[in-house]
């Protein structure tokens, strides 16, 4: 899932500043799930910007709307019906739901309230660990389910840097060596011989340097 948390109230106070009607825009699918752009945060947020506008003797309209999905099109569309209601929309979706609304909407301002972090796994209530960089050239099968780009802080493809201790990463003595995992389930799977492989360096050029990506399906296209 996509991870991201809250811009600082301040910061999203200078940027919402000029505007007087606002739509506070939620997403209820990844940001939801990570707690930071939900219908609960959005009421939360919007809640807090009223309180603020009152403080400040402003006059402001704030209003609030959760969409499931940002990021998907049948979900933006409906906002049609109310969007001409604002002056711009503060959106608690993730940088792809932002872009999405701003490219439909293109007439208003589409306003980010949240700073998306990474590709995550929920380990915990509470607790989100980055897990995958979306390389576009996906290599888990050889490194035992463990991606080195993402869990090796050096993103060392072809064996660890002899800096780890006791199975820690030296950079932070609380963060596994990706390498130590690599190899123990390796090791599980008698799956060692997949390291003999000289790995070459990821060619980025063949991904982000060929401007967006992106994905056609024919046999789910209408």
């Amino acid at each position: 899932m996509i991870t991201a948390e809250q811009k600082p109230i301040d910061e999203i106070r200078e940027m919402i500043e000029p505007y007087e009607k606002i739509l506070l825009l939620g997403c209820d699918s990844c940001v939801a799930e990570c707690a930071a752009g939900g219908e609960k945060e959005t009421a939360m947020l919007a809640s807090t910007l009223r309180m603020s506008a009152k403080m400040d003797e402003k006059k402001a309209l704030i209003q609030e709307k959760t969409v499931d999905r940002q990021c998907v099109k049948d979900f933006i569309l409906p906002l049609a019906e109310i969007i001409d209601r604002y002056d711009a929309v503060l959106s608690l979706g993730c940088g792809a739901g932002v872009q999405a609304v701003a490219e439909i909407f293109s007439e208003i301002p589409i306003i980010p309230a949240l700073n998306t972090e990474f590709i995550g796994e929920t380990r915990d209530q509470g607790y989100w660990v980055e897990n995958c960089i979306g390389c576009g050239d996906c290599m888990l099968y050889y490194f035992g389910g463990v991606c080195p780009l993402t869990r090796c802080a050096k993103s060392l493809l072809n064996g660890p840097c002899g800096g780890s201790k006791d199975g820690k990463c030296e950079v932070d003595p609380e963060v596994p060596c990706a390498w130590q995992l690599i190899f123990e389930r390796l090791s599980r799977f008698n799956a060692l011989d997949r390291l003999e492989k000289i790995y070459p360096p990821k060619d980025w050029s063949e991904k982000q340097g060929l401007g967006p990506r992106k994905i056609i399906r024919e046999d789910q296209q209408l």
